[in-house]
């Protein structure tokens, strides 16, 4: 076992484990019912909770409870038998802790998936067995490919009304693992399971022992979680500076924030971004104590050997460090009802840092497959981008801004533009190109956007 790993197991000798994963299925493909399965048959549900879906199924006239209650919380996805809001589930078995995010279907609320898998470690793709990959299903994937979700479950369900056929579930399993191919997904497994009947959720089924693969709850308890931070370069947002000037710490100050990737150990040389100043890591205060290390996500503060100009907002990189600059080029996902246009007036909030920008150019929209064979698209000419729109957008902001490349590292490679007006989130962005498979079907036109910088 590495330091590291010694270091990020618990006093009583077990290893913290933390799965963050979503779902997302078109809408009927029983995506609620899965979660609320997976949740009861993980014993996962208080009895009060059992009891008040056996009371509102009972009133509707349902002789079983229905599972899909345990989810769908809102009035209206229980009116609608839909689901509308991302409902976050925190529940744990013997082998894992889980956060759940089961992110809506349908088409209207694709943005909300974008909210619910930007930090999923794992995406669960439900698809119906009767009507097989759908254009949902291809959206669902690549909203999971954009967001660079590592592990991918293409959960075939209602395997029982199809008479649990081993052909039907190898077809939809073969088209849906060529297609997150070409997207650039490479780790999927593909589960036939019947959420109604419990099967191949939790307890393997009786009814298709030619499927020789782990039960959905089996590959969530075992799948490799997030990775080896001693192999990520070290980046540590600066979220408060702390000087007590008190009579005990006349001359204390250190910086206070949460370690977004990597290992920073005392003694580690830093750059100060933007401004480019180094100096070396005098010391690591965690919980009140002085420590040697420290591994993301901890939240810890940390103490410089030099006295430089550091304030919230600024970045502490050690090994290669991006370089600061003020012209961004991001895919991006559009998550409001107004509409994001070329010249309009933005904040970008980079972890702690907050700065102005506005948007130059909509370079293209990526068009989303909506049938078999379709690739993604970019087609270039739009005059903005609507909510649940994808595209790629120039941006200038008004100071430089020390960005990663996403597909290097989610935390600092992702931003938000804000409407300055209300505080409105508009835009999720990811720095770079997300997909290496997207083409052309247009010449890309540009144009210079309004300067507010």
């Amino acid at each position: 076992m590495t330091s590291t790993a010694q270091a990020r197991t618990t006093q009583t000798g077990t290893a913290t484990s933390l799965l963050r994963f979503a779902t997302a299925g078109s809408v009927d493909d029983g995506k609620s019912t899965l979660v609320g399965r997976l949740l009861h048959d993980s014993k996962s549900v208080l009895s009060d909770q059992l009891e008040a879906v056996e009371h509102a199924s009972r009133n509707r006239g349902q002789e079983a409870p229905d599972l899909a209650l345990l989810t769908d919380g809102l009035r209206a996805e229980r009116e609608q038998g839909i689901t509308i809001d991302v409902a976050y589930r925190y529940f744990a078995t013997p082998r894992r802790r889980f956060i759940l995010a089961d992110t809506p279907g349908h088409v209207q609320y694709t943005r909300n998936m974008v909210t619910g898998a930007s930090t999923a470690e794992l995406a669960v793709v439900l698809v119906d067995a009767r009507n097989g990959v759908v254009e949902q299903t291809r959206r669902h994937a690549a909203v999971a490919a954009l967001l660079r979700v590592p592990h991918v479950v293409l959960a075939v369900n209602k395997m029982d009304l199809v008479d649990y056929a081993e052909p039907v579930f190898a077809a939809i399993a073969e088209e849906f693992t060529a297609y997150a191919a070409s997207l650039g997904v490479r780790d999927v497994l593909a589960v036939p399971l019947s959420a109604l009947a419990g099967d191949n959720v939790v307890e393997p089924s009786a009814h298709m022992d030619w499927y020789g693969g782990p039960t959905l709850l089996e590959h969530l308890e075992t799948v490799p979680v997030g990775s080896d931070p001693s192999a990520e370069p070290a980046r540590f947002p600066v979220q408060y500076v702390i000087r007590p000037q008190t009579g005990d710490h006349p001359d204390y100050r250190g910086y206070a924030g949460q370690l977004a990737s990597g290992v920073l150990r005392v003694g580690d040389r830093v750059t100060v971004l933007p401004s480019g100043h180094t100096t070396t890591v005098a010391g690591i205060d965690a919980l009140g104590r002085e420590s040697d290390i420290a591994w993301a996500p901890q939240s810890v503060t940390v103490r410089l050997a030099d006295d430089l100009d550091v304030s919230r907002g600024d970045l502490l990189a050690a090994g290669p460090a991006p370089a600061p600059t003020k012209d961004i080029e991001a895919t991006v996902s559009h998550l409001n009802e107004r509409p994001l246009r070329a010249g309009d007036k933005v904040l970008l909030k980079h972890t702690t840092r907050t700065v102005r920008a506005v948007v130059k150019e909509i370079s293209y929209r990526i068009a989303l497959p909506t049938k078999a064979g379709d690739t993604l698209e970019q087609r270039s000419g739009a005059d903005g981008l609507n909510v649940n729109d994808l595209g790629h957008v120039v941006l200038r902001t008004a100071e430089p801004l020390a960005l990663d490349a996403y597909s290097d590292n989610r935390r600092t490679g992702s931003f938000l533009l804000i409407d300055p007006a209300d505080g409105a989130t508009l835009t999720a962005g990811m720095a770079g190109e997300a997909f290496e498979t997207v083409r052309s079907t247009t010449d890309t036109t540009s144009g210079d956007g309004e300067d507010w910088v």
